[in-house]
């Protein structure tokens, strides 16, 4: 089976056990096939801590997850020097930051200190306790979830570490017939605990065939017109006042150079995932959103209006001429 095919038959997997979440699914492949992390944004229930374990039970890889709380340590995470009294030596216990998938739960509750432990991770693949760094394995991917609704006992995640996930994706209701379906399916799961209810037996893929996958997106050919579109896109966010004096007034700052990076490779895997080899405008207009959305700091006046970082990018779109 192809690393396309293997993932086409993970995709469909996926949407049979996440009822009404297709969009969630699409940006969890996205997000595998791009070496990046993602943050999911959604009221309690919508699937979300579901969503990423049915993904990781599709790979040939460690899964943790782990529940972030305002009393986590930085050991918590990245694990701690054991002392061995029988010969006076320390042994590194390794935490649960040296898994290939890892569920960050509820990620703004947890400290600075913790945060900063997982930055590290996210940017530089490794961990370091006392003097030395641990590696990280090749296939490593974090997906933390916020809950918007209750925010007491949280702290807000720094600038620096957002810029870190590659996409922020906020996850909505479903609608009703997908709702009566997640009921029939769960209905089902309660009959019959432990047996698989998908329609297909899905493979699990292989790190080498995901890290393979990821060497075929950089080869998806983008023209230089669309190029040229998307960093015209990203720097827009910075200086946006050539499309409007209302959006100069908007925002306070842009998106970074990380940015563009992010949206050129979340683009060409889109290309890729859907079987085509280049990329389309419609692939950046679709992931714009998910990209931009938590790289930009609105005005004062902008928030005290009511605008959201959707309605500046939507405008963006908008004025930004399409090639």
């Amino acid at each position: 089976m192809s690393e396309h095919a293997a993932f086409t038959a993970l995709q469909n997997h996926l949407s049979n056990r996440i009822i009404g979440q297709e969009g969630l699914i699409e940006r969890l492949l996205l997000a595998l096939l791009s070496d990046g992390h993602l943050l999911v944004e959604g009221a309690p229930g919508l699937a979300k801590t579901r969503a990423i374990k049915e993904l990781a039970s599709g790979l040939e890889g460690e899964f943790h997850r782990v529940q972030f709380t305002p009393d986590l340590l930085p050991s918590d995470l990245v694990g701690t020097d054991i002392y061995r009294p029988q010969d006076g030596s320390f042994h590194f216990q390794p935490g649960p930051l040296f898994n290939n998938i890892l569920l960050a739960d509820e990620v703004n509750r947890a400290p600075a200190k913790v945060q900063s432990a997982l930055l590290e991770a996210m940017a530089e693949r490794q961990i370091t306790v006392g003097r030395t760094s641990h590696p990280l394995p090749p296939l490593f991917m974090v997906m933390a979830t916020q809950n918007p609704i209750e925010q007491e006992g949280t702290y807000p995640l720094p600038e620096a570490q957002l810029d870190r996930f590659v996409m922020h994706v906020l996850v909505d209701y479903p609608d009703e017939t997908a709702e009566r379906e997640i009921v029939r399916l769960i209905r089902e799961e309660e009959r019959t605990p432990g047996r698989d209810l998908s329609q297909t037996q899905t493979p699990k893929l292989s790190s080498e065939a995901v890290l393979t996958a990821r060497r075929q997106v950089l080869e998806i050919y983008m023209s230089a017109a669309l190029e040229e579109y998307l960093v015209r896109l990203v720097r827009a966010t910075r200086t946006p006042a050539p499309y409007g004096s209302d959006l100069e007034n908007w925002v306070r700052y842009g998106a970074s150079p990380r940015a563009a990076l992010a949206l050129d490779r979340v683009a060409r895997a889109r290309a890729w995932l859907q079987g085509r080899e280049f990329v389309t405008p419609d692939d950046i207009h679709t992931i714009v959103p998910d990209v931009l959305r938590h790289r930009i700091l609105l005005s004062y006046e902008a928030e005290a209006d009511g605008i959201t970082p959707d309605t500046f990018i939507k405008e963006l779109i908008q004025r930004v001429a399409t090639p």
